[in-house]
């Protein structure tokens, strides 16, 4: 069955099929990534953009870049939200490239980075502790509002740097 039909597939009333069109587009790797993307971009019906996502998700490393860039390109919350979510879930792989895409992104745009990050948790903080102590001002002010945005185990983080901070000082 071609990508199309798997496509479609994702607004069907029957959830099983709407399942089933996820596991094989993820199989088909590479192939679905801009199909899904635009599923996320143009369709109205959330249902469809959730399972586009997940799809996304299960296919992950391969679909980190083209859905930077789409997040770049495109400014819409809606497909913000399920890209973010889509990134978030890929997990470890997406750490270093959310937070390249942080560096001179308008600040709309990093607040999703940052929720991609948020819903990583755990692996991704170490990276992001080592840039609220750096050097480059950018990357400290978004690591740092990340940590926040990530609650007790993130202000933890940011508070062990500081400490580490003042006892290498």
């Amino acid at each position: 069955m071609p990508v199309r039909e798997y496509i479609d597939d994702l607004s069907s009333p029957d959830r099983e099929i709407r399942i089933a069109a996820v596991k094989r587009l993820a199989e088909m790797g590479n192939v679905s990534i801009e199909p899904l993307i635009r599923v996320l971009q143009e369709s109205g019906y959330a249902d469809a953009r959730w399972y586009a996502s997940l799809a996304l998700s299960r296919i992950g490393a391969p679909a980190v870049s083209p859905l930077i860039q789409a997040l770049r390109e495109n400014q819409d919350p809606g497909f913000r939200r399920y890209a973010a979510a889509a990134l978030g879930h890929i997990g470890d792989t997406a750490i270093d490239p959310l937070i390249g895409a942080m560096k001179g992104a308008d600040p709309a745009l990093r607040g999703y980075l940052s929720a991609a990050l948020c819903r990583i948790g755990t692996p991704a903080l170490a990276r992001l502790s080592e840039l609220y102590a750096g050097d480059d001002a950018e990357l400290r002010s978004c690591a740092e509002l990340t940590l926040w945005g990530m609650g007790e185990e993130g202000i933890c983080a940011m508070v062990r740097s500081i400490e580490e901070d003042e006892k290498g000082g």
